[in-house]
């Protein structure tokens, strides 16, 4: 037997866990949760499926720290985009603008990946990884707004979670950043309207 030559088994001594889920989430980002195979992931992580498993126990435990990842690395600074010394009308501007912008960051991956992974697939377990960070996003809204408005802070919010799932959909069907923002200043526009 060769012992020279032999390829060594598991994954390489290099191999960084932060990078591969950094690389993890633009795939599930490009083509969604479930046009990734593991193959995919292997592939582009550099791994044999055992380290795969070994290193993140399965691809929808991959896929929360790919989401938890983008949360922190990506997502929207909800607490800062709706700051309480910004009026309401200021604030969803504001929104409503950071997302066209970050929607349309990646040309490769355009859209938000939780607001993208949240209208479903057929996983259960990423399903609810998704869904329970899209709720939390909602929360974290809804407490911005009743901050200043105490009367209809959950109707706003949805209506905030709405314009955004709208400018993540028109991202991905590949509207530029210009359009987007000019949905987003639309939707701001009405909703100061509706309140006057």
């Amino acid at each position: 037997m060769d012992t020279k030559n032999a390829k060594p088994r598991g994954r390489p001594r290099a191999f960084d866990v932060d990078e591969a889920v950094g690389k993890a989430q633009a795939l599930f980002h490009q083509r969604g949760y479930d046009a990734v195979s593991l193959t995919d992931l292997t592939g582009a992580l550099g791994i044999n499926p055992p380290s795969f498993y070994a290193a993140f126990g399965s691809k929808a435990d991959l896929y929360g720290r790919a989401l938890e990842r983008y949360a922190k690395t990506e997502g929207l600074d909800f607490e800062r985009l709706l700051a309480p010394e910004k009026s309401l009308e200021d604030a969803l501007a504001a929104l409503f603008e950071a997302a066209a912008v970050a929607y349309t960051a990646h040309p490769d991956a355009t859209g938000c990946l939780v607001i993208e992974g949240a209208r479903g697939g057929t996983d259960a377990i990423a399903c609810d990884k998704v869904k329970t960070l899209w709720r939390q996003s909602r929360q974290v809204v809804r407490d911005a707004i009743a901050r200043r408005e105490t009367d209809r802070p959950d109707e706003i919010a949805d209506y905030a979670m709405a314009v955004l799932a709208g400018i993540s959909a028109s991202a991905r069907d590949g509207l530029d950043v210009n359009r987007l923002r000019a949905i987003g200043r639309t939707a701001s526009r009405a909703f100061v309207h509706e309140r006057t």
